[in-house]
């Protein structure tokens, strides 16, 4: 028997990188699984590459607006017929630039992918979840959200943020049977790492995106980047049973980057 047997899955950004090894890791431990993504061929491929049959599902639709975050929840249970387990996962570096120099409209793109998506998809998931008292709620934060680096402030506010949404959702539902919870992934060579990369080291006043992964690395205790596997591992763990009364927690998998 898999950890989440009869279980139902949504997840933003479910495509590629982190969002792709849970869904695969949920789908080896029993569960069904919605996959969302921008991209309908991505999202066809998708399915085929998890060879799951029936058990997964794709949801086409841009996880910083909010009629598709709420869109795939609907979805998800028209489906399957409920949802058990929603990882909030969509985000990322949007924008390179001092705070002196962002833009209203570069400031609020932050805001939309990192922080409101989350909030319209937890209160969505909230209320298919709350009436039947079970429930896992899970966003991929970062480490950024208990740091912060010069060049990225949105990323940083806006995972801030997330943080202090997930301690106040899980206070909230404490009692129905829901836990809420966020991942803080350190360094990953992630597709949308690889693409901001370069942006990101000129905006921290690094040499090149080879200098960006050196410095992250060795910021950590185990002097690598992270994987996508590894946050799997945590995000099954956070999704089954063995965690029903962990909630409101800020789980890092960093290699030991954080201070605390």
């Amino acid at each position: 028997m898999g950890k989440l047997d009869g279980k139902v899955a949504c997840i933003t950004g479910g495509t590629r990188s982190i969002g792709r090894a849970m869904a695969d890791s949920f789908l080896a431990e029993g569960a069904k699984v919605v996959v969302n993504g921008r991209n309908e061929d991505k999202g066809a491929s998708c399915l085929a590459e998890m060879d799951a049959g029936d058990n997964a599902a794709f949801f086409a639709g841009d996880a910083s607006k909010q009629d598709a975050v709420e869109g795939l929840i609907d979805f998800t249970v028209e489906k399957f017929g409920q949802l058990d387990i929603c990882c909030l996962n969509s985000g990322g570096v949007q924008m390179t630039a001092p705070v002196a120099q962002m833009s209203d409209e570069e400031w609020q793109l932050e805001l939309d992918w990192n922080l409101n998506q989350v909030f319209w998809g937890m209160r969505k998931a909230m209320n298919h979840m709350i009436p039947r008292e079970t429930g896992r709620i899970l966003v991929t934060s970062s480490v950024e959200g208990k740091l912060g680096k010069p060049g990225i402030p949105g990323y940083a506010a806006t995972k801030h943020a997330v943080n202090g949404l997930v301690k106040a959702a899980a206070q909230e539902t404490g009692t129905t049977g829901l836990t809420v919870n966020s991942i803080l992934p350190g360094l990953i060579e992630t597709d949308i790492v690889r693409e901001t990369g370069p942006d990101s080291a000129v905006a921290m006043g690094l040499e090149n995106y080879d200098a960006l992964i050196e410095m992250f690395s060795q910021e950590s205790a185990i002097k690598r980047p992270n994987t996508v596997e590894e946050v799997a591992a945590v995000a099954v763990f956070l999704a089954s049973d063995a965690a029903k009364n962990i909630t409101g927690v800020m789980f890092p998998v960093d290699g030991g980057t954080m201070p605390y």
